[in-house]
């Protein structure tokens, strides 16, 4: 009977459904991580279309490669890569897999970079990452971290409350009930003795008061807090010229659903127009039907203020991301840590970008064994570039020697 119930409450809240990813550090979970480009427009994060079974990789999504088959090594300068190797590996390290090549990376000086790609040569086995259906290229998108003008206090300026995760919020890890189904989370509140979908963004506004004491900081943008939101992260940008920086706390449990691709059904703006700068010339134009637009997107994401230190904001390993050389991938496919090789081209451009990155960090819309999502930095330029980036690419991960597919995430 107690099985009954609980498949009832899920039924009854399966909107509130979402993927989670569990990691050995304490994970910055599903932020839905799609910048507005056409890509999101077209193509929204997972969560909107739930799955009726638990979602398993298909088979093999590696297969063993050759160093000369990784375009364009021999003319990156992997030095950037083997640093934030380092910071993955105050995870890896705790995996037996990785504790070779984890002690070695600590003892690596400065070295030419002929030097530093002949060790990683001796260290690794390059994989192919091939998609369910054979094809090797999918979708590279690019993310960034906003700074946001604002305070720790309201004022006419900075009327934008940024929350963080209320207290009604209830989140349960099914894998504990089920492990059968491991990586999922069912979010909702209490009413009475029965768990309920939590609130969506539309109705956010009648609820927000009893909240007040959650706020984290004020901003001055509605559109630049929905798009942190949809990042993950943020700065906020002090009169005093300080800053904080907020990270990834939870979500209310609602699906993602594209604010651009809802404008282009309504006829307001082309698909060539719904890059996150589109989207916010489209509602400096339309200031009256802001909240019409915003309301479209039901999940809301909570924040936490963090430690303005290191590189980047926190990826899903609990580690600060590197600019230019952090991806965002599935992490069902590419073990979180790993040295992945990619070859794209630049932002609207056929301009070639291949270099040595790090898988260490997740996303609500990055599924697939060929897809990533790259890491270009904080501020304005990052989310320029960002923005704009929707190209194809291919991917490579690299593993310690006597690694086999069989050990790849499940």
């Amino acid at each position: 009977m107690k099985r009954l119930l609980i498949s009832l409450s899920i039924t009854g809240l399966a909107f509130a459904l979402t993927n989670c990813t569990t990691t050995t550090a304490p994970p910055v979970n599903a932020p839905q991580r799609c910048v507005a480009t056409p890509a999101c427009a077209t193509n929204p994060p997972s969560e909107a279309s739930l799955p009726s079974a638990v979602p398993k990789p298909p088979a093999p999504s590696m297969q063993a490669a050759q160093w000369d088959d990784l375009t364009g090594w021999e003319t990156d300068d992997p030095a950037p890569a083997l640093a934030a190797l380092v910071d993955s590996c105050r995870v890896l390290a705790k995996q037996v897999l990785w504790q070779p090549v984890c002690a070695a990376a600590g003892k690596v000086g400065a070295q030419t970079p002929d030097a530093l790609r002949a060790w990683f040569t001796t260290q690794f086995q390059p994989w192919m990452m091939v998609n369910a259906d054979g094809s090797l290229t999918g979708m590279i998108t690019g993310y960034y971290e906003p700074v946001l003008q604002g305070s720790r206090k309201p004022s006419k300026q900075n009327s934008y409350p940024v929350y963080g995760p209320p207290d009604d919020l209830i989140t349960v890890d099914l894998s504990e009930l089920y492990p059968e189904l491991k990586n999922l989370r069912l979010r909702g509140r209490l009413e009475g003795k029965k768990i309920v979908p939590y609130y969506a963004r539309a109705d956010w506004d009648q609820q927000k008061s009893k909240h007040s004491q959650k706020v984290v900081a004020w901003v001055s943008n509605a559109i630049d807090l929905f798009f942190m939101q949809v990042q993950g992260s943020g700065q906020v940008a002090l009169s005093d010229g300080s800053r904080i920086r907020l990270g990834y706390a939870d979500q209310n449990g609602h699906p993602y659903r594209s604010i651009g691709r809802w404008l282009i059904d309504q006829g307001e703006i082309t698909i060539e127009q719904a890059s996150m700068q589109g989207i916010k010339e489209w509602a400096r134009l339309n200031p009256q039907r802001l909240n019409e637009l915003l309301n479209q997107n039901p999940s809301m994401v909570f924040f936490r203020e963090l430690p303005l230190t290191g590189k980047g904001p926190l990826g899903a390993m609990g580690i600060p991301l590197t600019p230019e050389r952090s991806l965002a991938v599935d992490p069902r496919y590419i073990p979180l840590g790993a040295p992945v090789w990619l070859v794209t081209t630049r932002p609207n451009s056929d301009q070639s970008l291949a270099r040595l990155m790090l898988a260490q960090d997740t996303g609500g819309a990055i599924r697939g064994a060929v897809r990533g999502d790259y890491y270009w930095g904080s501020g304005t330029d990052a989310g320029n570039v960002a923005g704009k980036m929707r190209q194809t690419g291919r991917l490579w991960v690299l593993m310690p020697k006597g690694f086999a597919p069989n050990d790849a995430p499940k």
